[in-house]
């Protein structure tokens, strides 16, 4: 159910004294992180442990679709209280193969330079400088696995891509989940064997920072290039400046040394079927107790409803979740984990953004869904039991007294928050231990209880 602006303020800050806090020693399980240490080094960075991440689309963020255009809308980002932006490829894209008019941002001509379709290598630096002036940082994707075949190094370097049977370079070619065989058309796939390449691409990464002052990286197709060379990459990086890591992946091996953050994938697969009706609280309370894989209670794992690849290729959140969208969306600000929205999300984008062709998104003035965001980020920043990593509070899940309410606590010290959702298309009553009377829950609806007031 979509609740007015005024509503939304208050279902998400609202204090309920008919709750108390001390009722929570009723409780169904309790989920603790840090049966798995903290690696050496874990120490993430201050500006990172309450943050929620803004993911941009050069190309499909405004009518210019340049660096200049987005710098002069930081200001309204950072009104939202967004602490990291992650720029997706800056690179310039390759020609020979290219998808469509524009091409695949993941098809890289050249690690060192910047697309003129986005501007100069100035305009880069004064939209990071604008950044870190506001209080915000910025990431810049990097793919690592593959280059464009018109890539410098292809002819410079030929021994650092994989070859066929013949001695050829060609496409990345790999299985699906259906197990028949695709290949990425317009990209070759680098040979990590090659130890000149690993030189090679970390001088690359290290460039941007000493030329523009990135604070760090999104790494493309992560678990595709050897754990090794990030954590080599990631080693060198530091010594230049501390740097914030983002993997596409999900595997904990990742956390060891290399990476700050992965991808949730996991709970997104669930958010997912949830909007379909495929699922509910059973499914969600089964992936809290008993989750896919052991993280180290340091690692950050990102929580998404959408990215890039989603919109373009899975769908908009209307059409993913319909009325179930900001239920799901609490929950990314308050499951353990980092917040991501993709630009256009917080103004209720209805568009699957084109991918190689220009197509820019429709902001929509007259939504309230910045407000709903705005207030997220609030509650987060304001209640560490909320905050990400080891910095926040353990999980406990909480008996609602109904299956289609999936309700839990965090706690850090005496900061405790309560969430309870309806997941479902159905009003709900719900009772948490020690309330006496059950309460209405509207349709996908929730209720968060803070120590506030």
């Amino acid at each position: 159910m979509r609740l007015s602006t005024r509503l939304l303020t208050q279902a998400l800050f609202a204090l309920c004294a008919a709750v108390p806090l001390a009722a929570s020693a009723q409780l169904v399980s309790q989920l603790n992180p840090s049966s798995v240490g903290l690696h050496p080094g874990a120490d993430h960075l201050p500006w990172t442990r309450s943050a929620t991440i803004y993911e941009i689309n050069v190309r499909q963020y405004s009518k210019e679709g340049t660096f200049t255009a987005v710098s002069n809308d930081l200001g309204r980002i950072k009104a939202m209280g967004v602490d990291i932006l992650w720029l997706m490829p800056i690179h310039p894209i390759g020609e020979r193969n290219r998808k469509g008019p524009l091409g695949s941002y993941y098809a890289v001509q050249n690690y060192t330079a910047v697309n003129p379709e986005f501007g100069t290598l100035n305009d880069f630096r004064a939209l990071v400088q604008h950044a870190h002036r506001l209080g915000m940082h910025v990431i810049l994707d990097w793919v690592g696995n593959h280059t464009a075949w018109d890539n410098p190094w292809a002819t410079e370097h030929p021994d650092w891509y994989k070859k066929n049977d013949k001695g050829e370079i060609y496409p990345v070619t790999f299985k699906n989940d259906a197990g028949a065989t695709e290949s990425w058309a317009d990209v070759i796939g680098l040979d990590f064997n090659r130890q000149g390449l690993w030189q090679g691409m970390t001088d690359a990464m290290a460039y941007w920072v000493r030329e523009t002052d990135v604070d760090g990286f999104r790494c493309d197709a992560a678990g595709l290039v050897p754990t090794a060379f990030w954590d080599h990459a990631r080693a060198e990086l530091d010594k230049i400046k501390p740097m914030f890591m983002l993997a596409e992946w999900n595997e904990p091996a990742l956390h060891e040394h290399a990476f700050d953050m992965t991808y949730a994938w996991d709970l997104s697969d669930i958010l997912k079927k949830i909007g379909k009706g495929k699922a509910g609280a059973d499914e969600l309370r089964a992936w809290v107790r008993n989750p896919p894989k052991a993280y180290p209670r340091s690692a950050y794992r990102m929580l998404f409803t959408n990215n890039h690849d989603i919109n373009t290729w899975d769908g908009t959140d209307g059409e993913l979740y319909g009325p179930a969208y900001q239920a799901l969306a609490v929950l990314t600000f308050t499951l353990p984990g980092m917040p991501l929205i993709y630009d256009g999300q917080e103004t209720g984008m209805s568009q699957r953004l084109e991918f190689f062709k220009k197509d820019p998104i429709l902001w929509n003035k007259n939504s309230e869904l910045p407000a709903f965001y705005t207030g997220l980020i609030a509650l987060k920043k304001h209640n560490p039991a909320l905050w990400n990593g080891q910095y926040g509070g353990d999980i406990t899940l909480l008996d609602a007294s109904s299956s289609q309410v999936f309700a839990f606590q965090r706690q850090l010290e005496a900061n405790v928050v309560r969430v309870i959702v309806n997941l479902s298309g159905a009003p709900q009553q719900y009772a948490l231990p020690g309330e006496a009377h059950p309460a209405p829950l509207p349709a996908w609806s929730w209720r968060i209880i803070t120590p506030e007031h």
